[in-house]
């Protein structure tokens, strides 16, 4: 069976980071997200897959090529504007024939999962939908069940009106008639999948499984995500990655290629340094994906924090991590755990605070002494006084 994955948005909650690469290309344990998709499905038994590609897709397809670096066979199919999910699989239909699993391409999902769709959908033919629960139902499409039929689908509904705590989880089993009935749907706008699949009704039936699925909607979401998949494994450390024999790398870590972790610094579970970054003398690192071709100067700290690619941070600098409220679309959510976030590009001078839940964009630049705190713009030069 095939698989189609959905991966042609930006993700625009995930500014500054994906004005230069597509959501599903953020690193997650030193892999793009997306990989790990990839290898949910291959470990489900699937070797055809089809990318739905769109934003920056060139990321994705010099990265996965034709797929022979994952023995699978990998064809795209391009979404030019991002007019929904239902819009995005409509584009794979020259590709798809026969039966197939539709997956979003920014959710980690456990592969017997996948393997529990592929088997009902070849049993009954019937539509399906994997559905797992979720402590905050609310965020995402909550699912209400009569046994294995799906009564209800709502989108984001009102806290208050939550029901059940079974959400959407992104996995579904269909076959080429999809594509016609996606087509019947009155939509304005976007299109969403979720349209044709409450047309379904009774038909469409329902996966429940309890395992891995990690979701990247916010920046926040990007630490858990990468300590879960680091804790899934063996800590990773790229055989040409230097580490002082004075520094101290614990727990579950993920060095690439070429990381140098200079006398006496000490990097942290959950914390993930790409290729070419390098660590100055006595810095700690904890909890924190740090993109590659970065540095970090002498007796910095840099906690719960996504470091862009290229970016540079300066000696003794202090991101203190911790918890907060962070503003996103107008919403607030409270108590998130983010130190921050530095884009690519972006340059701190030494001695710089940043404030928990701040937001540096890309090619930011702040002078040395000052205090950065809240939505520091793309390009923006902070100074101090």
């Amino acid at each position: 069976m095939q698989a189609v994955i959905l991966a042609a948005g930006e993700g625009t909650r995930l500014r500054p980071l994906t004005r230069t690469r597509p959501k599903p290309m953020r690193p997650t344990g030193n892999r793009p997200l997306l990989e790990h998709v990839l290898e949910a499905g291959k470990a489900a038994g699937i070797t055809e897959f089809v990318f739905i590609v769109g934003y920056k897709r060139e990321r994705i397809q010099n990265h996965f090529g034709d797929g022979d670096d994952w023995n699978v066979d990998i064809e795209y199919a391009v979404q030019e504007t991002q007019l929904g999910t239902g819009h995005a699989l409509l584009q794979a239909e020259p590709h798809v024939d026969g039966s197939f699993v539709a997956m979003n391409g920014d959710r980690i999902v456990e592969p017997s999962a996948i393997s529990a769709v592929i088997e009902e959908r070849g049993a009954t033919g019937r539509p399906v939908m994997a559905v797992t629960r979720h402590r905050n139902p609310e965020n995402y499409g909550v699912v209400e069940l009569d046994g294995r039929s799906i009564e209800s689908i709502e989108e984001k509904p009102p806290v208050h009106t939550v029901k059940t705590d079974y959400i959407n989880a992104g996995v579904y089993g269909l076959g080429e008639t999809v594509f016609d009935d996606l087509r019947e749907v009155d939509s304005d706008g976007e299109l969403a999948i979720t349209s044709v699949l409450r047309e379904y009704r009774d038909a469409l039936r329902a996966i429940r499984f309890d395992g891995l699925w990690l979701d990247v909607s916010y920046h926040w979401d990007v630490l858990p995500v990468n300590s879960r998949m680091l804790d899934r494994g063996e800590p990773e450390r790229d055989e040409t990655a230097a580490v002082h024999e004075a520094a101290t790398v614990v727990g579950s870590t993920a060095l690439g290629s070429d990381v140098r972790v200079r006398p006496g610094a000490t990097i942290l579970p959950g914390t993930a340094l790409g290729d070419n970054v390098e660590i100055g003398s006595n810095a700690v690192v904890a909890n924190s994906v740090v993109f590659p071709d970065t540095t970090i100067g002498d007796g910095a700290v840099v906690r719960d924090c996504v470091v862009g690619e290229n970016a540079t941070i300066g000696p003794n600098v202090t991101v203190e991590g911790g918890e907060t409220d962070v503003v996103v679309d107008g919403a607030v959510h409270d108590d998130v755990r983010l130190g921050g976030v530095i884009g690519d590009n972006a340059g701190l001078g030494g001695g710089i605070t940043v404030a928990p839940g701040t937001v540096i964009g890309n090619h930011a630049r702040a002078e040395s002494g000052t205090t950065l705190d809240g939505w520091i713009e793309t390009d923006a030069v902070v100074r101090r006084g």
